[in-house]
């Protein structure tokens, strides 16, 4: 059920991409000649009006046919008004521009509303972690007050957070940082327990996963009640980091030490696979991260991407006359070779993680 979840996710995200394609195309007048689900041998269709829609039988993308995408092509004196290389600049990348910017918004859509069910970290210690430095000293219900006679700030939430990790992080190793060390000098917790205070001394212990010292504990959570404002703020600023990720999607290609970050479809299926197990809400969450990433990339501005059009649309404008269509196409080879290399690299590290330590979303 998980898998066919993902895949109804997945097929939702490419044809919401394809639809905002066809509308903005059917919007400023252009003929669309087809809206088809997928690519390979067609399994089914059906024709209305000028447009044929249908599904076809590998599930790897879609795409919208409209006509006149090749400059050079010859058209029936009828349709050639039509055509997409007959319209005006603005009217192009309007059209071009509407897939991803449909990814863009329902990712913003999604975190809009998942922010309105969003908690935020209080001062108590909801569990403490066997084996670790808190084991044994603090318990469930505990208050942290202060850490190291430093009180924290007034507000709860990520400030709350910051302001403990900081100050955690300052007990280091007295050698090198390796795993499982432990700090070179204790740190003092002030907690409130039973309505009263206690001092309560731990020695973080650095753990590399986390790349940082921890004491090994977990806080409660309570509703952030973030309003119509905040949900906004509070998606944005989760857009912001993937689309900052994303920006060096490529340039990670060819830096070695990054390479195994890259993700292909397999490797978001089986993360999707995971989220799904845990919660309906990381479900989505990823959903909506996928559909930004979706639009992000699809932005770049070379061929085949939806950015490389806009791009040379661009440049049209900017010369005042048509890009001949070789040079889009010598543009284009350089694009295409980066996209296979994305794919082919996402899928390598995809089998690496399937068949070896895999995804830990948890």
């Amino acid at each position: 059920m998980n898998w066919l979840l993902i895949f109804l996710g997945f097929s939702a995200l490419i044809i919401l991409h394809e639809a905002g394609h066809f509308f903005a195309a059917k919007a400023t007048g252009m003929r669309v000649e087809r809206f088809f689900l997928f690519f390979g041998p067609t399994i089914w269709s059906f024709k209305r009006g000028e447009t044929e829609y249908g599904i076809k039988s590998i599930p790897l993308g879609g795409y919208v046919k409209i006509t006149g995408m090749n400059p050079e092509e010859e058209l029936p004196p009828e349709v050639e008004p039509r055509a997409y290389y007959r319209q005006p600049v603005w009217k192009r990348i309007v059209v071009i521009g509407a897939g991803p910017a449909v990814n863009i918004a329902l990712a913003f859509l999604i975190l809009f509303v998942l922010a309105f069910g969003v908690n935020k970290p209080n001062r108590t210690v909801e569990r403490v972690l066997p084996d670790t430095p808190a084991a044994g000293k603090l318990k469930a219900g505990d208050a942290i007050v202060a850490v190291d006679g430093r009180r924290y700030p007034g507000k709860e939430g990520e400030g709350l957070l910051e302001s403990f990790r900081d100050r955690i992080a300052t007990h280091r190793c007295a050698g090198k940082q390796v795993d499982g060390c432990a700090a070179a000098a204790p740190a003092l917790l002030t907690v409130r327990r039973d309505g009263g205070l206690r001092e309560i001394v731990v020695r973080p212990e650095y753990d590399a996963a986390a790349e940082r010292p921890l004491v090994g504990f977990g806080y409660g959570v309570e509703p952030a009640e973030l309003g119509v404002a905040g949900s906004a703020n509070w998606a944005v600023d989760k857009m912001w980091l993937v689309t900052s990720h994303t920006a060096t999607v490529f340039v990670r290609l060819f830096e070695e030490d990054k390479r195994k970050e890259v993700s292909g479809v397999v490797g978001v299926s089986a993360v999707a696979n995971e989220t799904i197990s845990v919660s309906t809400q990381q479900s989505f969450l990823l959903l909506a991260l996928v559909s930004l990433s979706l639009g992000l990339i699809n932005l770049f501005p070379f061929l085949p991407l939806d950015g490389g059009h806009i791009f040379w649309a661009v440049v049209e404008k900017i010369r005042g006359r048509p890009v001949p269509l070789r040079t889009m196409e010598r543009a284009g080879a350089l694009g295409f070779v980066l996209v296979i290399m994305l794919f082919f690299l996402g899928l390598s590290n995809d089998i690496g993680r399937l068949t070896g330590e895999g995804f830990n979303v948890r």
